[in-house]
């Protein structure tokens, strides 16, 4: 039973919400390989609570996507099949790999080989084809409808398979989350109520194995990790590295960026819908009426945000790793042993908040940010938002993993070094992608150990 213990506690903390207002952060080495020896903290507050309806009556399409992916035949091309079992090995792990913005499945090539060398074949690792380049302007929640089709394409034709975790880069890290939103249940695959019972961001719910909070496409989910992920969005300051924290660069930003990357440059500024709706990230960050978001965040035994501290140039080290200001730490110099460029590690338990919420100031400094932005009105309106997500997303445990690229030849391919997309010029990152692949391994160990006792 120590045993069992030992190995869960290599990502820190339950996935259950919060449900206890004292806050405490607890970073060490004694949890193996995968921990830190130093010590922070993890700070919280607290506003007023206001679940959100995402203003669209969409709860039709996450049923008729679980619909079809229970009755129909698989379709779609999946001319990429070596990803896919030929039935003889039996994976009973779907790891789905999610590319980021104007990128592909080539990004995962490194990453892809490494995984099946160190995970085995218990594991099918599949990297998503459904949103490659210009496709990642169309919105973070189309994107996230066409990966959650996808994901369940490929469970209809992989049978074997019991659990599901998401490996996700940049952008993905926000399609992926919007994915599982689509394919959360509290239902498992064969249409029977699954024992645990979650009520939306209370804080109360009843923990029983194996389904824990629901199913993600009628599957365990296990790991969700994102490298690199922009989770508050690229506004504000410095969280658009590229900009140079100028501030004149930082207001022109939003206005223009629709023009570059479409919907989704909205969505990423915070700018998109009506003043008197929440933007799609804030409402990520909370349960609404049509889209359990949350819930199926903290339905996973795991949730790994891995964020560069510096030399990123599209993703800030506070966005990615979902903290204020004031939390930035300076981190250590030195790399963890064995794995070269992760230099910290900190596990955060869920902190209870009554957020998030959008109050009427927030309506009224989104109007201004849209219709007349100024410096002042633009970060009075960020950080507003950025306040409301953090306290929305910290009611779920957290492993967050400060990577480092300062002493790499190149540190300013840091973005891409995080999940090595070429081998021969970002391979800075292959200590970080050893961590990774350390860090799957220890919940599939902590899963097959806790199944035995």
């Amino acid at each position: 039973m120590a045993t069992a213990s030992l190995v869960q506690a290599g990502c820190g903390f339950s996935p259950r919400f919060s449900s206890n207002s004292n806050n405490f952060s607890f970073r060490t080495g004694s949890f193996g390989p995968l921990g830190s020896s130093t010590s922070s903290s993890c700070c919280s507050c607290s506003s007023h609570n206001l679940n959100f309806s995402s203003g669209t009556n969409s709860n039709w399409k996450h049923q008729g996507l679980i619909a079809q992916f229970m009755s129909t035949t698989t379709q779609g091309n999946f001319a990429s099949s070596k990803s896919i079992a030929d039935g003889k090995n039996e994976p009973d792990h779907l790891l789905v790999l999610v590319h980021g913005i104007l990128a592909s499945p080539s990004d995962w090539t490194y990453v892809e080989a490494e995984l099946k060398r160190r995970l085995g074949r218990n594991f099918l690792i599949y990297a998503s084809s459904c949103n490659t380049y210009t496709k990642t302007f169309t919105g973070i929640d189309g994107a996230g409808i066409r990966l959650a089709d996808e994901v369940l394409q490929v469970v209809k034709k992989t049978e074997s398979l019991k659990k599901v975790s998401f490996l996700a880069h940049s952008l993905g890290g926000l399609f992926a989350r919007y994915a599982i939103a689509v394919l959360y249940s509290q239902n498992d695959s064969r249409g029977t109520q699954s024992n645990t019972v979650t009520n939306s961001l209370d804080g109360n719910s009843q923990k029983s194995s194996p389904s824990r909070q629901g199913m993600i496409a009628g599957l365990e989910p296990v790991s969700f990790i994102t490298l690199a992920t922009p989770h508050l969005g690229v506004r504000g300051r410095k969280q658009l590295p590229f900009l140079l924290g100028v501030p004149i660069l930082e207001k022109l930003a939003p206005p223009i960026a629709p023009f570059f990357v479409g919907r989704t440059g909205k969505q990423l500024f915070l700018t998109d819908g009506k003043p008197s709706r929440p933007p799609l990230l804030l409402r990520m960050a909370s349960d609404c009426e049509d889209r359990k978001f949350l819930s199926a965040l903290g339905a996973f035994r795991c949730r790994i945000a891995y964020a560069n501290v510096s030399y990123d140039y599209m993703v800030g080290w506070r966005t990615s790793s979902i903290r204020r200001e004031k939390e930035l730490v300076k981190p250590p110099l030195q790399s963890l042993d064995g794995y070269k460029h992760v230099v910290d590690v900190d596990y955060c338990p869920p902190v209870s908040s009554d957020g998030p919420n959008f109050p009427p100031e927030a309506v009224k400094a989104k109007e201004a940010a849209q219709n007349a932005p100024s410096i002042k009105n633009t970060v009075e309106y960020h950080e507003l938002m950025e306040e409301e997500m953090i306290q929305g997303l910290q009611k779920l445990g957290w492993k967050k993993v400060d990577v480092s690229f300062h002493s790499a030849l190149w540190p300013f391919f840091a973005h891409n070094n995080i999940h090595v997309k070429n081998e021969w010029f970002h391979n800075a990152g292959a200590g970080v992608v050893a961590h990774v692949a350390d860090s799957i391994k220890q919940q599939e160990s902590s899963s097959f150990i806790s199944a035995s006792l």
